[in-house]
């Protein structure tokens, strides 16, 4: 079973973006580079080598003007991204936005073996949804950009983790829970939420047993260059 948390954006996120696009925020310093290399899959590449950059929002449109469709919150370390299967004969728009911020201290998580019981698989799960717990505001809340603190990951089931934090920034856009799978070297966003959030559950996938986790607040910074192209038969 799938659930909303696993790298939904949140609505408040997507006007967030939209309404931002009116201010024009100075462009990235590496270009968005796009190519078709299938009649209907695009290669998009790019580099952004600044230290303060935390990752990138991947955003597409079908018209010039927008509206734009988030496609994926990326870590610093990527650097590319195919978007496949597209509709034939359609102009794509691409966009990067950067995002910055702190982390917090990461947590490592062990699950136990297998997967839900049948009556896990009907409970209710009400500690998935994120929310925000009372008195959990941290006192650097005066400061623009204070890293979460106190991040704590409960194993709630096989496939279940309910994490909590204080949060510590007064000016955030919204927090990534990033995870770092068991064999891997960099983190990577497995749920975007809104601000001012400090407790959220996560479903698992099978291949996420053995993993680290962290928490980031972050903010939203400028845009790259638009790149286009259309698609073949």
């Amino acid at each position: 079973m799938r659930v909303p948390t696993r790298v939904a954006v949140p609505t408040v996120l997507l006007l967030a973006l939209s309404a931002c696009s009116a201010h024009r925020p100075a462009q990235a310093e590496r270009p968005l580079r796009a190519a078709l290399t299938t009649p209907t899959d695009v290669d998009l590449k790019w580099r952004d080598d600044r230290a303060a950059v935390a990752g990138h929002v991947l955003e597409f449109a079908t018209a010039a003007q927008g509206p734009y469709t988030v496609l994926q919150y990326l870590d610093r370390g990527v650097t590319a991204y195919r978007h496949p299967d597209l509709m034939p004969d359609t102009t794509f728009y691409y966009r990067l936005r950067t995002y910055r911020g702190p982390a917090s201290r990461p947590v490592h998580v062990d699950l136990p073996a297998g997967g839900w019981t049948a009556e896990e698989e009907n409970a209710d799960h009400d500690w998935l949804p994120a929310r925000t717990r009372p008195g959990h505001q941290g006192a650097q809340r005066a400061l623009p950009a204070g890293a979460p603190t106190g991040l704590r990951a409960v194993v709630k089931d096989a496939n279940g983790i309910l994490f909590t934090w204080t949060d510590n920034s007064a000016d955030e856009d919204g927090f990534l829970l990033e995870i770092r799978r068991q064999g891997s070297t960099a983190y990577a966003p497995v749920a975007v939420l809104d601000p001012d959030i400090n407790s959220t559950g996560l479903v698992t996938l099978p291949e996420e047993k053995h993993a680290s986790y962290r928490i980031r607040a972050f903010a939203f910074g400028e845009r790259s260059n638009v790149v286009h192209l259309t698609t073949g038969e």
